[in-house]
Order: structure tokens, then C-alpha cells, then sequence
């Protein structure tokens, strides 16, 4: 049998990973409690059961109330929160894997209705002109406020503490959220960003916030231990469209990471929609990104398990990220190894409450089966 890259085992700045395989983080809003808390009769087994992957990185969790914008999404901002946590970490590594957060603030993709009729936040008062995932079901966005520059501030200072929780919590690391259309996202694109103080205009001033909080996140946890996930070709996605500076920002980002960092990687998506007709964007993010990056890359976006093993054979990735096939199949390490085929997913529990379509999809190898056998 032909080897697998995805299978060989890799050591990320110093951590060790029985493989190249990552469980990508994924929404699932499981954490239906008033402390928005993981639970021990979900997270935990949820996590548990994909514990062969070389490295889980869980699903977002917010960095503080104000950072909420999807119901029933678990934060990292109280100690109810660190509690549940630390029984996902424990298990996970009692089962032999490697778990990192994904700090994470929405920005203007939230909804008054989250915040007690307060508005979300964002770099500018402009609406995205999409959907907010509410307690009533889909609403349309709104008008967001402009963060002040305390407020930024505040926030940078928000993340900062949530990687000392994750921390507390016992993660190997935690990922910055800077994609998807998000609050960094909403800094870093023209369209969104609209300021005319030291975080807009300039490519540097927009990507300004974004190092504030790694940089501020680098004194609580070690930079080996830090991820950095972004999306340079998101488009008409979440309000986001490009420009002509919208990949020259993301090089300016990545080739500064590169020079000034020593991070635990870089987790770049490709286009989640066709780009070929879209006057500025990459169409090929892992071929662009590799010869800039020298440190760890991290590909995903519709990767299977040929494709996977044909990016990092080809040397445009170190680790692949898998998501929806995560979802089926808890024992996806092994079904790739033992070439078995991949469970289809449920669209409709992707996000309803309860144990369906979440800790309900069965192992079909032996890695999962009870010692082994």
C-alpha cells in the first residue's frame, strides 16, 4: 500500500503530533446552557472520539460577551467556561491527542439581540448586509458601531485573557479567529474597514489590531503555541468582497509573520466559492503562501483524503484540516489508513441541540473500537 503524508507523524514547533490530519474547528452549538459552557455529556465525548487526529482545534469560542454572535456557542471568557473545558482537554489527552482553542469574536456579524439591544461591533458602521444565526432563528443583520479606540483596546485585552483561560484550561495552544469574515477579517478588508485613525486606511494600520492581539497573547502563552487562521480569497461571503489590496494585505501579514514570529502555524483556507472570475483574488492560496511562509502551513477547505495527501506530497502544506468529514466520522485517522469509506454527514444536526449528529455517528475501524481490537 502506497505510504500516506497525511499519516506520518510531525512535530509543530516542538509538539508532537501522531500525524498530519487536524480536526478543523467547527460551529455546532452544543453549549445550550445559561454559561455557554462545553458540557461533559457532549463536548466531552464529541472531542473524545476524534482524539486520533494529530491535532483537534475546537470549534470558535468567544473571548467575552460582547464577542457572541451564534446561539449556543461555548466561550472561554468565565470560569464556568474554563471548568467545562478543562474535561475536554483532560479527556482528549487521556485519549493520546493534542487540543487547541479558537479564539473568536464575530464583530459585526452579530445582533442586538445577543447584547440586550445593544449593537454589535466592528472597525466601522457598516453593515454586512447578511444573516445573524439568533435565539429566534436568522435575522438580518443591522448597522453595527464603530469601535472606539478604548474599545479596541478593551478588546485586544479580551483576547489576551482568554488565552490565559485556555491556558487554565489545559490547551497545548489556542488559534487566533483572523478569517471568515470576523472581527480581524472586518479590519483587515477595505470594504469593511473605513477608518481613518491608526487601524484604517494603510495596509499596516488595518492589520494593526490583529498583532496588537497576537502580540498581547504572546505574554501569556508561548508563541510556539499560538495559531493564526485566514481566509485571503473569502468572497461575497459574510458582506466581505475584495480589491486590489485585499491579497497584498494578506502578504504583508503572512510575509511579517514569517519574518517577526515563530508561531505554532498558519491555517489558511482555499476560496470557499469559485474566485476564478473575480478580478483580485488567489485562487490558489497553499501555492501562493507556501514560498512566503517558512514556518508551518495548515490548508483546508474541501480536502479529502487524495487531495490531502497530494498537497503535503507536493510541499504546498504541512498539515491538512479536515471539517464536514469530521463531522461523520470520529474515526476518520482510521478509515483513511485503512482505506474504508467515508461516512455522508446530516446537514440538518449541524447545529440543533442534543446528542444527534453529534456523538451519534459510529466507527466503522479499529482505532475507536473498545482496546483496540
Amino acid at each position: 500500500m502506497k505510504k500516506q503524508p497525511l499519516l506520518e507523524p510531525f512535530d509543530l514547533n516542538g509538539l508532537p503530533l501522531q500525524n498530519r490530519i487536524v480536526m478543523a474547528p467547527m460551529t455546532r452549538s452544543r453549549a445550550a446552557n445559561k454559561d455557554k459552557a462545553p458540557t461533559e455529556d457532549l463536548h466531552v465525548p464529541y472531542y473524545t472520539q476524534r482524539a486520533t487526529a494529530g491535532l483537534i482545534i475546537t470549534e470558535g469560542s468567544q473571548v467575552s460577551e460582547q464577542a457572541v454572535g451564534y446561539i449556543n456557542t461555548p466561550g472561554i471568557h468565565s470560569q464556568a467556561q474554563v471548568e467545562g473545558w478543562k474535561k475536554v482537554t483532560q479527556s482528549v489527552h487521556d485519549a493520546g491527542g493534542k487540543i487547541f482553542i479558537q479564539l473568536w469574536h464575530v464583530g459585526r456579524m452579530s445582533h442586538p439581540d445577543f447584547h440586550d439591544g445593544e449593537l454589535p461591533v466592528a472597525p466601522s458602521a457598516i453593515n454586512p448586509h447578511a444573516k445573524s444565526y439568533t435565539p429566534d432563528g436568522f435575522k438580518d443583520t443591522v448597522t453595527p458601531k464603530a469601535m472606539t479606540l478604548e474599545e479596541i483596546k478593551i478588546t485586544v485585552n479580551d483576547f489576551k485573557q482568554a488565552a490565559k483561560n485556555a491556558v487554565d484550561a489545559g490547551f497545548d495552544g489556542v488559534e487566533i479567529h483572523s478569517s471568515n469574515g470576523y472581527l480581524f477579517h472586518q479590519f483587515f478588508n477595505g470594504t469593511s474597514n473605513h477608518r481613518e485613525d491608526e487601524y484604517g486606511g494603510s495596509i499596516e494600520n488595518r492589520a494593526r489590531f490583529f498583532f496588537e492581539v497576537l502580540d498581547a497573547i504572546k505574554q501569556v502563552i508561548p508563541q510556539e503555541r499560538i495559531g493564526a487562521r485566514f481566509n485571503p480569497s473569502l468572497h461575497n461571503i459574510f458582506g466581505m468582497t475584495m480589491d486590489e489590496d485585499t491579497i497584498p494585505t494578506f502578504d504583508y501579514i503572512i510575509k511579517r509573520l514569517s519574518d517577526e514570529y515563530d508561531l505554532a502555524y498558519i491555517h489558511l483556507s482555499e476560496p470557499f466559492n469559485d474566485v476564478s472570475d473575480v478580478e483580485f483574488a488567489e485562487p490558489h492560496i497553499a501555492k501562493r503562501y507556501r514560498p512566503m511562509y517558512k514556518g508551518t502551513l495548515m490548508i483546508n477547505s474541501g480536502f479529502d483524503q487524495d487531495s490531502g495527501n497530494k498537497v503535503i506530497e507536493d510541499g504546498d502544506a504541512d498539515l491538512v484540516a479536515f471539517a464536514k468529514l469530521y463531522i461523520s466520522n470520529p474515526d476518520l485517522v482510521g478509515r483513511f489508513r485503512e482505506n474504508v469509506a467515508t461516512a455522508q454527514w446530516d446537514t440538518d444536526t449541524f447545529y440543533t441541540p442534543g446528542p444527534e449528529g453529534y456523538i451519534t455517528y459510529e466507527a466503522k475501524t479499529r482505532e475507536l473500537l473498545p482496546d483496540g481490537e
